[in-house]
């Protein structure tokens, strides 16, 4: 698994989308037992804290040590540095893993394997994700130079697996048929650009340019946000399953 977010770890606690409350309640739901969950690369923890809601025990586990040092505390959360691929919990512990915005950079065999060692046998395994946001008409045509031509060159190649919206990923689970869900928020320019910042490609550009791909678009992002309603969509991937 890559460590592509440690260094902006504090930026990516105060600008990444939450999922929305009723996305978790939702999975949440599927569980016939609530006792343990694990949320594997759970960067700020902002699933974990929303499972404790739900679960008398929440695991998240991450590589980062700094991402954790930022993750939202709960007295029924308990936070280690651990590889998605090999853990140190004990056989059928879990009654949910969730991954959220992150298998895409794990080894998906090893992990699988891992899973299904550390998940109950009647245990719901649950990938979430967010695709790239929409705005305003004029703002979205900005945004899309951005992404696939300013810092497109500089994502790994892992970020094909979001853009196919977990289409693609393999899955070896029996798949459950799921709810669809959206993210809708109102932003400021700098909640805006904080969350631009927050992306791999942007930090593989600055460290191979020494300057921010964000300054090539600042003056017509702002023109354009100020202009528009500042909105901003995310469309919500989930993928639901149990063992085979």
């Amino acid at each position: 698994m890559k460590d592509n977010f440690s260094a902006q770890a504090k930026a990516y606690a105060q600008f990444r989308p939450y999922y929305p409350p009723e996305m978790i309640a939702y999975i949440a739901s599927l569980t016939t037992n609530k006792t343990a969950a694990l949320d594997v690369a759970t960067g700020n923890g902002q699933v974990a804290a929303q499972l404790a809601n739900y679960f008398k025990e929440v695991y998240g586990t991450d590589i980062s040590e700094k991402q954790l040092q930022n993750a939202t505390p709960a007295p029924n959360i308990t936070y280690k540095v651990e590889r998605a691929e090999e853990t140190g919990f004990g056989e059928s512990q879990f009654d949910l893993i969730t991954v959220a915005q992150a298998i895409h950079w794990f080894d998906f065999d090893a992990f699988y394997k891992e899973v299904y060692r550390i998940l109950k046998p009647d245990g719901i395994f649950a990938v979430l994700g967010y695709g790239l946001f929409n705005t305003n008409a004029d703002t979205d045509v900005i945004l899309d130079k951005f992404y696939y031509d300013i810092v497109g060159p500089y994502w790994d190649a892992e970020r094909r697996y979001l853009d196919e919206k977990y289409t693609t990923i393999p899955f070896p689970f029996n798949e459950l048929e799921v709810q669809t869900f959206t993210n809708h928020f109102t932003w400021t320019i700098e909640q805006l650009i904080g969350y631009l910042e927050t992306w791999s490609a942007t930090q593989h550009y600055i460290k191979k340019n020494g300057s921010s791909p964000i300054d090539v678009i600042r003056q017509e992002l702002q023109q354009s946000w100020e202009k528009g309603d500042k909105s901003v969509t995310f469309p919500l991937l989930l993928r639901v399953g149990k063992k085979v």
